[in-house]
């Protein structure tokens, strides 16, 4: 061991030597030599002890970081958890719309900017190790946490997790999750998932190539068993798939508490440091080493790939360190209004007396009606490990107040259709607001300590500490508590009975009735949708969402948002979904891709929003084909009397057999004013046309017609052909 430089500048030395061009590698070896046994253990895992972190935990969830990795001695900083992805859950940050709402603007460079605002407000409160990446794919809207990912497409899945990587990563290590095939809630600690290799490849695992190509510091893994192996303990997955395949060169690191069952397998497969806390390496891997079950090439291994990717971080170029005052600031909260107003999705917005409801115009407002249980509380998704303790969160009846001074606003919150349609009749409008909360959707425990599989993997609990009591402790808004059910995955895709309900009445009452709908995954409405003029997907959409809800309502800013996903008539149309399910197998179909090859017409397709003004797209032409992208080159223009956004979208159609008909290829947004005709540029790939066959991707078939769209399937889209060999 070295003794040339100073005891706690050895990480810094190498920090230095790396700016100043040494190999990265090299230095890391360094390092790497300078520890002892006992340190190389201690970077396997959490810094705090097991119990007292856990009891810390159940009283706020990640108010400050979590450590992982820290060696004093040595100066090594540590991986400095802070968990998202609505925004930076440490601290009382800014609550931005959940990731959902932001794969509905489908604009990765406002996501891009997102990222960034949620990495300084992170590195302000000192962490640098952002598990907010989360790009599982929705197979079923039922999926208890949805809201924390994109949408159902994996392109776009893919783009949205590398804007994220990008913004982030000028203030923090950023790490995707939950890899992979993570998208069942209440039975994610028991469930095996199997897919053949071509789902994998084609439909589950794209998206976080892509990420791994974007330059992600980290890897998070999932609860769930994958083809049989728990996917902390999946040397297919990572050293197979990750590693080897995609050249991932950063940390894998477990999901919290749960994610492994076996130390010293988890840390043969390629998972390097459980989370977060010392907990089963730190209780059984020395007997692992001495007895032969574990490898100390393993865990230098591991330990290599840990100092490395903080050796990385530390010497790369950052953006300026921030001040406290990034936090909550005037600039993040005026961010997070522009992302919820841009990911309002009208779906429908039908003439009363020839004029569409929507916008409203204020000036002819005397008296407005804002109807629901849901229009008045603070609903930014889920209360679990996502949740952002924001300072303040503006609902929509204030942010209908704050915007309209000079109008009556009658708010009835109660569950009554009488009192509703009575407090909308002679209103010249009325917003009946529906949907979910917390308590409907979002992550589940259970009851932890009634499972004796999850019980076994604590260590024993020192004298004087009965988990039990500890679990059912937990309270406030700030906890996560263990030891009851909250969230989950949802028993139904509709709106209750009673919101329905009100929704008519409502309706009967007054023939200017928009309805705004809470949600992360689709809604079916069609128990009332028919009865309605205006729908409004309005999300679960952060701190500033009831003045987004305003700006867009009353057409301060035009409604731009696309669904990210399909949304059926019926659930039978829908996969199969247990929410208790031991095993489950995925393939290929799933949302619009199901529906397409099913013959089904969704309620509203996959992209598919109106604006306030008319486009059309009356051009495309492909170019620039290199390797497996192109350049899409469309025409659109702005047929209305309104300046507006849209969002050109760029199919392929194939045909093949057992493959989607129409898959996602690009997607860019463009702003025109009134008239305006212009030349919009699509980056497009060409991955969702190949299928996985013998080890590696081919054409599915030797041609596709790319189509120049509003959305999936429509008529009126552009066309022209491609060769795709």
């Amino acid at each position: 061991m070295s003794t040339t430089t100073e005891t706690g500048e050895q990480f810094e030395c190498g920090v230095r030597a790396i700016r100043g061009g040494a190999d990265l590698q090299a230095e890391t070896e360094k390092l790497l030599n300078e520890l002892t046994r006992d340190e190389k253990l201690a970077l396997l895992d959490g810094d705090d002890e097991f119990w007292p972190g856990l009891a810390e935990m159940m009283k706020g969830y990640n108010t400050v970081p979590i450590v992982m990795g820290r060696i004093d001695r040595l100066g090594i900083p540590g991986l400095r958890f802070s968990d998202g992805p609505r925004g930076a859950v440490v601290g009382r940050s800014t609550a931005f719309p959940v990731s959902m709402a932001r794969g509905a603007t489908w604009d990765v460079e406002l996501e891009e900017r997102i990222g960034e605002a949620i990495g300084a407000e992170l590195r302000a409160q000192g962490a640098n190790f952002f598990g907010g990446v989360c790009i599982n794919l929705p197979r079923h809207p039922a999926w208890g946490r949805s809201q924390e990912t994109y949408g159902e497409d994996s392109l776009a899945l893919g783009e949205f997790g590398a804007a994220l990587t990008r913004g982030v990563r000028r203030h923090a290590m950023a790490v995707a999750k939950h890899y992979a095939l993570n998208s069942m809630e209440n039975a994610r600690f028991t469930v095996d998932v199997t897919a053949d290799d071509a789902t994998l490849h084609e439909v589950y695992l794209p998206h976080f190539r892509r990420a791994v190509e974007e330059g992600v510091d980290g890897i998070m893994t999932a609860y769930n068993s994958v083809n049989g192996e728990w996917a902390g303990e999946n040397e297919t997955l990572m050293e197979g798939i990750l590693r080897g395949e995609w050249g991932f060169t950063g940390v894998t690191v477990s999901d919290f508490i749960f994610g492994l069952r076996d130390p010293a397998r988890s840390l043969h497969a390629g998972l390097d440091v459980e989370e977060p806390f010392r907990q089963q390496r730190a209780q059984h891997l020395p007997a692992d080493l001495e007895e032969g079950r574990a490898s100390w090439d393993d865990v230098d291994r591991a330990a290599r790939r840990i100092l490395s990717t903080q050796l990385a971080f530390a010497s790369r170029d950052l953006a300026p360190e921030p001040g406290p005052d990034v936090v909550f600031s005037l600039e993040h909260r005026q961010l997070a209004r522009d992302a919820a107003a841009s990911a309002a999705v009208l779906v429908q917005n039908e003439p009363i007396d020839g004029v569409p409801v929507l916008p409203l115009n204020a000036g002819e407002l005397s008296r407005l009606a804002v109807i629901g249980r849901l229009a008045d509380i603070a609903n930014t998704g889920d209360g679990g490990s996502s949740s952002v303790r924001s300072p303040e969160v503006v609902t929509p009846l204030q942010g209908l107040v704050a915007a309209l001074p000079d109008v009556d606003v009658v708010f009835r919150g109660e569950d009554d259709a009488r009192l509703a349609a009575d407090a909308a009749l002679g209103a010249d409008a009325a917003i009946v607001v529906v949907g979910y909360t917390a308590e409907d959707e979002g992550e589940f425990l259970g009851d932890l300590t009634s499972d004796p599989t999850l019980q076994g993997l604590f260590p024993p609990p020192p004298e004087g500490i009965d988990p039990s009591v500890l679990f059912a402790a937990a309270d406030g808004d700030e906890a996560i508590t263990m030891g009851t059910a909250m969230g989950g995955d949802r028993t139904s895709l509709r709106v209750r009975p009673v919101d329905a309900e009100i929704i008519r009445a409502v309706a009967a009452a007054n023939p200017r009735t928009v309805v705004v709908i809470v949600t992360a995954g689709a809604v079916i409405t069609e128990e009332w949708r028919h009865s309605v003029p205006a729908i409004l997907v309005g999300w679960y959409d952060g701190s500033e969402g009831g003045h987004a809800l305003a700006d867009v309502l009353l057409g301060e800013h035009d409604a731009t948002g696309r669904l990210p996903y399909s949304i059926p008539t019926d659930e039978s149309h829908l996969p199969y979904f247990d929410i208790d399910a031991t095993t489950i197998t995925y393939d290929r179909w799933h949302g619009q891709r199901l529906l397409d090859r099913d013959g089904r017409d969704a309620a509203f397709p996959l992209g598919f929003g109106l604006s306030y003004t008319t486009f059309g797209i009356s051009e495309v032409s492909v170019e620039n084909v290199e390797g497996e992208h192109f350049d899409a080159h469309v025409t659109v223009s702005n047929t209305g009397e309104r300046p507006g956004r849209h969002v050109v979208q760029i199919y392929g159609v194939l045909e093949a057999e057992d493959f989607p008909r129409r898959v996602l290829l690009g997607f860019a947004p463009v702003e025109l004013a009134p008239g305006e005709t212009t030349r919009v540029a699509v980056r497009a790939s060409l991955r969702p046309t190949n299928r996985w066959s013998d080890g590696g991707f081919v054409p599915a078939t030797d041609r596709a017609v790319i189509e120049a769209s509003a959305y999936s399937g429509d008529p009126a889209a552009a066309r022209t052909t491609l060769d795709l060999v």
